[in-house]
């Protein structure tokens, strides 16, 4: 407990605030709290500026109060707690990845699932490959030398992005399509990013070459599949118990906790078989929400939409609370060379822009040809905005610099004695500051330019795809798409032959596949799992009146 403990020990004692370690500790909590607090009236106050958004306040927030404990500290730190990697993967993480698998539009999230995939897994990958050499050959004329290892560590760290002041101005209902990209890529990137990460940790001081990267990609493709099957596994599990043992009846509270515990146990076994963790409670998330979630009593749904919600936005505060507190750590900027620093983070900058265009702009042309509906295409508006979102680095690129295996990798067993360890990160410090508050600033007067609301298609979808929506009343046939639909009706007054399935498939192979995924989860998934359509007759239940 006492690793959590900040700067401002001493400081309580001699003002008689803290008697003892414990009691430091409630101090700094009682104090950390009150900031999260003033982050949600003043992200509330300034919901309607345009270039706020409640990740910037918290981030202004964050610098201010660091500068205000460092002058408490006599310039010793700017933390209240002493925040760490483990903090963040084991804690909070987890509730903000599930509560975006729970609250997912799953039909659009798996109708653009291709898309998703290209933004999100080879996306990252092109852009590792040149972040990665970028930084080898430009680092050294700027005086800084790394192991091979490091630059490919660089280019995993500058490759996560954070998406959350983006989807923070961006509707699911007004742009579903946008909405799902960007959501879809931000989720996948992170994961994606985690599981290089932890690849490239595996290679010790092993040579890079052809065979290497070979085998760094069957990993990642073992990771990502492994993860993705305990996901789904312990959704369904948690579903079927549910369903089977009928917690309701007794109380929900027993209801809200299986789901809740189950979804971080889902995400612990994943580390604990060095798994992504990310993936696994990301997938749980939505197989949970297409279970699980219609298995339990009406007051248990309303109860786990805003309960998992609400643990994902303290989250999400906290994080860019201590992100803007770390910025000021004077132990780093000490030993860092300023200049150096400054020049990296314009590399890295610079290398991000041009990674991130390089890989969205072929791969939305790639998308749109294989697009055979005009509605799907990706036009260019909508490409320059998924270029912005991914330009902003967050609190995944700090967790990753700051993990113990990348202390290994830069600053040597966790010390930071060396200056180019110290440079590297405060580098990745202002690389972090300036994306989320220059670029996050930008985002939502350039979406309001790109996509005024005339341009914005409102979604029709024909069920409650996430807790999200399960109050909207849908009267579409969601089986096929519209124009198929018609097509198939007109058919049949024509008396034409029904087409085969291997025909429907290549002319339309996202509702081909949703239709026979819907006739095989009718017949034989929602029998044994429950979901839409099960009505638990128990007192408090939609069925019991």
């Amino acid at each position: 407990m006492a690793d959590y403990v900040g700067p401002l020990h001493s400081w309580l004692i001699k003002n008689g605030l803290g008697e003892s370690v414990n009691h430091t500790l409630v101090v700094s909590i009682s104090l950390f709290v009150t900031l999260i607090c003033a982050c949600i009236v003043l992200g509330h106050l300034l919901e309607e500026v345009k270039w706020a958004s409640e990740s910037i306040v918290s981030l202004i927030l964050g610098v201010g109060t660091g500068f205000i404990v460092l002058i408490i500290s006599g310039g010793k730190n700017s933390h209240i707690l002493q925040f760490n990697e483990e903090l963040f993967f084991i804690y909070l993480l987890p509730p903000i990845i599930f509560n975006a698998g729970f609250q997912v539009k799953k039909k659009h999230f798996f109708r653009n699932f291709a898309s998703i995939m290209l933004y999100g897994a080879a996306g990252v990958f092109i852009s590792f490959v040149i972040i990665s050499f970028g930084c080898r050959y430009i680092f050294p004329h700027l005086g800084l030398n790394l192991a091979p290892r490091s630059y490919l560590a660089l280019g995993t760290i500058f490759s996560a992005t954070d998406t959350v002041c983006t989807l923070q101005v961006l509707s699911q209902d007004e742009t579903p399509l946008l909405y799902s990209l960007v959501f879809g890529e931000g989720v996948v990137n992170d994961a994606t990013s985690v599981v290089l990460f932890r690849t490239i940790q595996k290679l010790g001081t092993a040579s890079i070459n052809g065979l290497t990267a070979l085998g760094m990609f069957a990993d990642f493709i073992y990771l990502f599949l492994s993860s993705t099957v305990l996901g789904v596994a312990a959704g369904l599990l948690s579903a079927y118990i549910i369903k089977t043992l009928y917690f309701g009846r007794h109380s929900t509270d027993r209801e809200i906790a299986i789901m809740t515990l189950m979804a971080y146990l889902s995400y612990m076994i994943a580390e604990l078989f060095y798994l992504s963790g990310i993936l696994t409670v990301f997938f749980c998330g939505i197989v949970m929400s297409h279970y699980t979630w219609h298995n339990v009593t009406e007051s248990s749904r309303i109860t786990t939409k805003h309960t998992f919600a609400t643990m994902s936005f303290i989250a999400e505060t906290f994080i860019f609370l201590y992100v803007g507190m770390d910025a000021l750590d004077l132990e780093k900027w000490r030993l860092a060379d300023k200049r150096q620093s400054f020049s990296i983070f314009g590399v890295v900058i610079a290398l991000v822009l041009v990674s991130r265009a390089a890989f969205v702009f072929p791969l939305s042309a790639v998308a749109n040809f294989f697009t055979r509906s005009e509605a799907g295409k990706i036009t260019i508006r909508q490409q320059v905005i998924i270029w912005w979102a991914g330009l902003i680095r967050g609190a995944v690129s700090i967790a990753l610099a700051f993990n113990e295996a990348s202390l290994t990798i830069f600053t040597r067993s966790g010390s930071t004695i060396f200056p180019d360890n110290a440079t590297l990160i405060t580098s990745t410090i202002i690389a972090v500051l300036f994306s989320t508050v220059v670029f996050g600033m930008i985002t939502k007067p350039l979406i309001g330019w790109l996509l005024p609301p005339h341009m914005r298609r409102p979604a029709v979808d024909s069920e409650p795809s996430s807790p999200k929506e399960a109050n909207i009343d849908h009267t579409v046939d969601g089986n096929l798409e519209l124009p198929l639909l018609t097509e198939r009706l007109q058919n049949l007054r024509n008396g034409v032959a029904r087409r085969s399935s291997l025909r429907m498939l290549l002319e339309a192979p996202t509702s081909t596949i949703h239709r026979m995924w819907r006739s095989f989860d009718d017949a034989y998934m929602r029998p044994m799992f429950g979901g839409r359509g099960f009505v638990p007759i128990l007192p408090g239940s939609p069925g019991s009146s």
